[in-house]
């Protein structure tokens, strides 16, 4: 049984923020730079966000059930929606038709409009011919998925997905939220593994105190510099070993403003079975993440607050 609260499950941005001692809210100074006008009236709100879907709408439902028990107010999603997985379609429904929802692209949502796709390439193929049945299975994988959601009228809602979403939260804090990194939405991204030397120039000049990201689906709450460094985890294909979903829950408040990561436990034999029933190219591939075949890396040796809970 997994442990209902980790020790540093939820934290106030000032702990990760604060340099210095004195610090006792989120907000940083912002060193005469201006501030964007507060959109949520100054009142406090509960922002759940979450990234890396894949079709797993079973995944979905759990975090969008816990995030509502605990009031939230609005949802982000930020991005790597419908590929890799049995039900794009259903996925994309689930978030068009959310109140209060702010949706983002990733790196595989552009691959779903563009024809793109993850390494290898076609010219990589065939420079070295060990690698075109890799290249074969991963084109196979998003043509399903592309001809999936275009049959389905969802191709023009998802080409239309931003690559970033901002807010000034009540205590004045800026937060960025991007799928990989910002300024992109894909690469190696921001995962434990990485040391605070090795973030900083993916953080410098991002005009955010709060930088929240997804891509690796491995969680992590880390201070870079004065940015509280913030990665959700994944809805669904988790790296082991803990393959619950995971999300963040942001509660900002005028006096500050707290990061909280939460594990929801889901029903993984009905995606499962989903998965087998989808006729999904690559079913194999996804079930490995069901099964604990997909490891996180080992965390740098650098302190990191990241949590998890329930």
């Amino acid at each position: 049984m997994w442990p209902k609260r980790l020790a540093a499950g939820s934290v106030r941005c000032a702990d990760v923020l604060a340099s210095r001692r004195t610090a006792s809210r989120c907000s940083v100074v912002h060193r005469g730079r201006q501030v964007s006008p507060n959109p949520l009236g100054g009142k406090g709100m509960r922002i759940a966000l979450f990234s890396d879907i894949h079709g797993n709408r079973f995944a979905l439902e759990a975090v969008l059930e816990d995030a509502r028990s605990l009031g939230a107010d609005a949802y982000w999603a930020l991005g790597d929606l419908a590929a890799i997985g049995p039900e794009p379609v259903a996925v994309l429904e689930r978030l068009a038709g959310l109140e209060n929802a702010t949706v983002i692209r990733g790196n595989t949502d552009r691959y779903i409009v563009t024809g793109e796709g993850p390494p290898p390439s076609l010219e990589d193929a065939h420079a070295n011919p060990d690698l075109i049945g890799l290249f074969a299975r991963v084109a196979a994988s998003f043509a399903w998925t592309r001809g999936y959601v275009t049959a389905a009228g969802w191709f023009d809602w998802l080409e239309s997905l931003p690559l970033e979403a901002r807010v000034t939260l009540p205590d004045g804090s800026r937060l960025l939220a991007v799928h990989a990194s910002p300024g992109s939405d894909d690469g190696e991204g921001i995962h434990p593994g990485r040391s605070p030397s090795e973030l900083a120039p993916l953080i410098a000049g991002c005009g955010a105190d709060i930088v929240c990201v997804g891509h690796t689906h491995e969680p992590l709450l880390c201070r870079v510099g004065d940015v509280c460094v913030v990665n959700l985890g994944s809805v669904s294909n988790p790296t082991a070993p803990d393959l619950r979903a995971s999300y963040v829950m942001v509660e900002a408040l005028a006096s500050g403003t707290t990061v909280e990561h939460r594990r929801v436990a889901y029903d993984h034999a009905a995606f499962i079975e989903a998965v087998r029933s989808s006729r999904h190219p690559e079913a194999e591939f996804i079930l490995n993440f069901q099964r604990g075949e997909k490891v996180g890396r080992s965390p740098h040796a650098a302190p990191s607050l990241v949590g998890a809970t329930r």
